[in-house]
C-alpha cells in the first residue's frame, strides 16, 4: 500500500502529536520553545561534521554507520519539533512547503542557476 504525501503528513502529524499529549507536553510546546528547540536540533546536526572537511563529510556520511545513526535521529528531532510548530501554529505542513518550493522555482530558475552557488539575481523571499 503507497501513500500519498498528505496521508504521510496526516500519519506523521497524529503520530506526533499523540507522542506529546501523552507525555502532557503540550504545555511546553509553545511555538518559542518550539523554534528554540528547532535551533538547537539543527546546531546538534552541524555539530556532528565540525571540524571535517566537505570531502570527509560526504565519506563519513557513505561509509560511518554510527554517523548515519546519529544523522537520521537528528534529522528526526528537528523534523519532529517542525511537525509540532506546522501543528501549534495551525499551518498545513504539505501546502507551506508546496507554496516554498514554487516560489523557489521563480527565484531559482534552472537555466539561471544550474550548478552554479551564486551569487543570483536579487528577488524577494
Amino acid at each position: 500500500m503507497t501513500m500519498t504525501d498528505n496521508d504521510c503528513f496526516k500519519d506523521l502529524k497524529f503520530l506526533v502529536k499523540s507522542f506529546i499529549q501523552r507525555r502532557n507536553w503540550t504545555q511546553y510546546h509553545t511555538p518559542k520553545n518550539l523554534a528554540m528547540s528547532i535551533a538547537i536540533e539543527a546546531a546538534e546536526l552541524m555539530e556532528l561534521f565540525q571540524w571535517y572537511t566537505i570531502e570527509e563529510s560526504v565519506s563519513m556520511v557513505a561509509s560511518n554507520p554510527d554517523l548515519r545513526i546519529k544523522l537520521e535521529d537528528e534529522i528526526a528531532d528537528i523534523l519532529i519539533y517542525c511537525i509540532s510548530l506546522s501543528e501549534r501554529a495551525n499551518l498545513n505542513l504539505e501546502m507551506i512547503i508546496k507554496k516554498k518550493l514554487n516560489r523557489n522555482e521563480n527565484r531559482f530558475p534552472v537555466e539561471i542557476v544550474s550548478g552554479k552557488l551564486g551569487p543570483y539575481p536579487s528577488s524577494e523571499k
